[in-house]
């Protein structure tokens, strides 16, 4: 080792040796390309010390202690900062209305901190604080701020649900604030900030100087005023939301109910400052009514009953009247009225003369006078009282003989006032086609809605729950394991199930979603998991998972909506509350015709009893008549007597088929009218006859009376379809076809949804069709064309699909138990019988006698006779191959026309005699349809 490093060192100093004398070798000048580099390392070692290189600066002694303060303060940051994400973290479980509660008692306690320190000049560093803040900011007004925070503590107490509203208020007050303390500045004398600050407190602060200063700069202070006065103004509208055209509007309505001015129409005492007792009654019931829309109906429409004879109904009725108008200005509290309060109110609502500052019309103008001399006499008017809401009159038809209605008369025999009805028609006088009679109620009858109170009130919904976190955080774990660039985003609660919005990265398809259904609901251990991709509106795709704690819906809670209150339709229903949290309501009419079919349990028979208790809770039977199809005999039997039908509750399916065709001719017998008199719709015809613009010809025995709505409801379409397919089906056609106009609308039940129960031809004219739970997603493709409903929980879980929609609402229908009902078709008993059409049950009964030994073959008999007959030809045979029978068919067919007298006796072999001609054909086939007597 030693020899050859000895060795390698000599040999290398050599090649030095020589590459410095410049002798070189022939191996020498080989070697001498590997020695370059050292070379040039060598020059640049040269260059190097050529640069000046900067002395470094000295280290400086409070550099570490920099170092360390700078240490400390992040430390405590974060620290501080964990501990504040801690507490946000924790705040997020917190449910959203005791946030809503934090902020205001927040503002409560602020209120409180101000008012003690600007008004009772509280000492100390807080009073300091609030004088320097507080005065210095609001000046001369700083004693308002404590009432302004108090207001805005108790309006987001008393209305959490209304935060839209909070930015609109923010920016009004903003302005409001803004501009009168500039106002104030200035008629302080506008000083400055070199005045001192004392100056500044005495007149509008550090806001209005700010606000003063740069309009008195720019334009003096004769522009900065008028200025600041539009600026006034226009945050008060927005704080109120009241637009500049309405605001003669909102201050007649303001002097109305503070009694400063009086409506149109209503006079005042010699005093001048209060109206007469009741005369401001009714126009403190007008003004109630106006946001009560049922209570006003009810209103204008009624007319001056009989007068009570007994002493203690107008003991009762006087002293509902002696009631203080405060009371009486109090939407939905029930109290007395007389008959002229009413007709006053009823006036003024159908001019607009109390609201839209219209003169009235001379008919109310005449109308008031005559009640004012009343009034002045000292006649008593008096009308019944009933124990729950006003009472509302059903228009009766009067007989044709009669000179006047028997109430009139009444009236006056017993010395009170009569007032006309505005709402009913006068006589009629135009050519009208004939028909046997309308749909109408006998008798003069006063008929009074349902209460509310009947129908039981839920409970509160939630918004949030600990299972609702637990399913989000379970779905971040099946997107993380997944590798799923997606993330939840939120989420509404609904009753039955909940609807998580999850949100996609960029590059994310729609169907990674989609694919993992199986394992989505693996892990929420829930097997109905349905997926919306996306949720109409949202760039969001939505899960809908079942709750574990579901929600009942009341029928009651959604009846009493203020939608439900400003829409006073007679046909508008209550269907449930969607997955939202909203509640869902359609109008029958605009559907117009509905199919509702879901599994056995599936809450079918549920939704079938709150259409109807719906339309008996909003409607009279003037408003609206029920035809009820029950084959299966124990659904709706509870509302066997309502007034509202039309025929007793049909439980024979044949009986059923006959009832259709009966409501294919009373569209029928519409449209003529509806052709006749140039109208398109039963709304504008029955408007019409109000309005007294149809008169009836000279001498016409005919009484014109508004059209009801007619509701057909069919419980089990099924049993229909199975007794007489060929009849229901054209019959249902027919009527989903052309009824719209005619005011009939169909609602059609089933729990059998197949292709031979719900055909094509009865789909494609029902456009709205509401699905429950089904057991196939065949049965989800008949009712829906599309699949959802086989994945439904049941019990009320189901998919409206509304007439123009492309994707059905999921919603859980309301629920209304058998005590409700029976106390609102006993209360509907008690207020009149119904009165049913007798064409209706006399045609059944007359056919069921006639055609009992055809059965189902009277179709085919027809055309057997009218075949036989034509060709003066009776043969078995040929009856089977026109007709395309068996040979049993056929020769059933050949009895029966025998015992008709149509052919004549069996002679073997041969063809049997005709016995009738072709002009005697159609006689024997009314005969054989029950049109005509043998």
């Amino acid at each position: 080792m030693a020899s050859s490093t000895s060795g390698k060192g000599s040999q290398s100093a050599a090649g030095t040796a020589k590459s410095r004398t410049g002798r070189t070798s022939g191996p020498a000048k080989k070697a001498a390309p590997a020695r370059k580099p050292p070379a040039k390392k060598a020059a640049a070692a040269k260059r190097a010390p050529v640069k000046k290189v900067a002395a470094k600066p000295a280290p400086s002694p409070t550099g570490g202690v920099v170092r360390l303060v700078r240490a400390v303060w992040l430390g405590c940051a974060h620290a501080v900062g964990a501990v504040f994400r801690g507490i946000g973290q924790g705040a997020k479980n917190l449910d959203p209305a005791h946030r809503k509660d934090g902020v205001a008692l927040l503002l409560l306690a602020l209120a409180l901190i101000v008012a003690a320190g600007t008004w009772s000049n509280l000492s100390g560093p807080v009073g300091d604080l609030v004088t320097m803040l507080v005065t210095g900011a609001f000046g001369r007004l700083d004693l308002l701020v404590p009432i302004l925070l108090g207001v805005m503590a108790v309006r987001f107490i008393r209305h959490p649900e209304q935060p839209d509203a909070n930015g609109r208020i923010g920016i009004g007050l903003s302005a409001l604030v803004i501009g009168v303390l500039g106002l104030v500045h200035i008629a302080c004398g506008a000083p400055g900030r070199d005045e001192g600050t004392t100056a500044m407190q005495n007149a509008g602060g550090l806001i209005g100087w700010g606000a003063s200063k740069p309009l008195i700069f720019t334009m003096g202070a004769p522009l900065a005023v008028p200025m600041l006065l539009l600026l006034t103004v226009f945050g008060l509208l927005v704080v109120t939301a009241t637009p500049v055209n309405a605001i003669p509007q909102r201050l007649r309505r303001l002097g109305i109910r503070l009694g400063i001015i009086a409506p149109w129409g209503y006079p005042r005492t010699e005093s001048g400052g209060e109206y007469d007792e009741g005369y401001g009654e009714a126009a403190a019931g007008a003004v109630a009514d106006r946001h009560d829309p049922e209570r006003w109906r009810s209103r204008t429409g009624a007319g001056a009953g009989p007068a009570d004879p007994s002493g203690a109904a107008e003991e009762e009725a006087l002293a509902r009247r002696r009631r203080p108008r405060r009371a009486a200005a109090r939407p939905g509290m029930d109290r007395g009225m007389d008959a002229v309060d009413v007709a006053a109110a009823a006036a003024a609502a159908l001019d607009g003369a109390v609201y839209g500052g219209l003169p009235p019309s001379p008919l109310v103008a005449d109308l008031t006078q005559g009640i004012a001399v009343g009034r002045e006499e000292g006649v008593e008017i008096t009308a019944p009282v009933p124990p729950a809401r006003e009472e509302r009159p059903v228009a009766a038809a009067a007989p044709a003989d009669a000179a006047e209605p028997p109430h009139a008369t009444t009236a006056a025999a017993s010395g009170t006032l009569s007032v006309p009805d505005l709402t009913k028609a006068p006589p009629q006088a135009q050519p009208l086609p004939p028909r046997a009679e309308q749909l109408q109620l006998r008798g003069d009858i006063t008929y009074a809605l349902p209460s509310l109170d009947l129908l039981e009130r839920g409970g509160p919904g939630k918004t949030r729950s600990a299972a609702n976190d637990a399913v989000v955080a379970s779905l971040t774990n099946v997107f993380m394991e997944f590798k799923v660039d997606a993330q939840v985003t939120g989420f509404t609660r609904g009753p039955t199930v909940t609807r998580y919005e999850v949100t996609l990265g960029a590059a994310v398809k729609v169907e990674r979603i989609t694919a993992l259904a199986k394992n989505i609901a693996y892990a929420v251990a829930s097997p109905d998991v349905r997926i919306i991709s996306p949720i109409p509106g949202k760039s969001a795709v939505g899960i809908e998972i079942p709750n574990s704690d579901r929600e009942m819906v009341n029928l009651g809670d959604v009846l009493r909506l203020a939608d439900a209150a400003e829409d006073d339709h007679p046909m508008l229903v209550a269907l449930g509350k969607n997955v939202e949290g909203g509640y869902e309501m359609a109008n029958l009419a605009k559907m117009p015709h509905v199919l509702v079919a879901g599994a056995t349990g599936s809450g079918k028979s549920s939704c079938i009893n709150c259409l109807i208790t719906s339309v008996m809770v909003r409607a009279t039977p003037e408003d609206v008549r029920m035809v009820l199809v029950d084959p299966k005999r124990v659904e709706l039997t509870a509302y066997e007597g309502i007034p509202h039908l039309i025929t007793p509750i049909i439980t024979n399916p044949k009986r059923a088929a006959e009832a259709l065709q009966w409501v294919v001719r009373e569209m029928d017998l519409r449209y003529d009218d509806l052709a006749a008199f140039g109208y398109r719709h039963i709304d504008d015809f029955n408007q019409a006859i109000r309005d007294g613009k149809i008169k009836l010809p000279p001498g016409s025995e005919r009484e014109l009376s508004p059209y009801p709505y007619l509701l057909v409801i069919v419980d089990e379409l099924a049993d229909l379809m199975m007794v007489a397919p060929r009849d229901v089906e054209d019959s249902i056609v027919r009527i989903t076809q052309l009824a719209r106009a005619a005011g009939i609308h169909l609602v059609l039940a089933t729990q059998r949804p197949s292709v031979d129960v719900v055909t094509g031809l009865i789909k494609a004219n029902v456009p709205s069709r509401l699905a429950f739970a089904t057991s196939s997603l065949a049965d989800s493709r008949v009712i829906l064309d599309q699949p959802g409903a086989e994945k439904l929980i049941g019990k009320g879980d189901g998919l409206f699909l509304p007439m123009g929609a492309n994707k059905p609402v999921r919603l859980q229908g309301a629920f209304v138990t058998e005590d409700e009902i029976a106390g609102i078709v006993q209360h509907c008993k008690d207020q009149m019988a119904p009165v049913f059409r007798e064409d209706v049950t006399v045609g059944q009964k007359q056919k069921k006698e006639i055609d009992e030994d055809i059965g189902d073959d009277l179709d085919l008999l027809c055309q057997a006779a009218e075949l036989v007959v034509s060709t003066q030809f009776g043969s078995t045979s040929m009856l089977q191959r026109k007709l395309r029978v068996g040979f049993a068919k056929a020769g059933r067919l050949m009895d029966l026309m025998e015992s008709r007298g149509i052919v004549g006796p069996s002679e073997g072999s041969k063809a049997r005699d005709v016995l009738l001609k072709a002009d005697e054909l159609d006689g024997v086939l009314a005969v054989i349809r029950g049109e005509a007597h043998p």
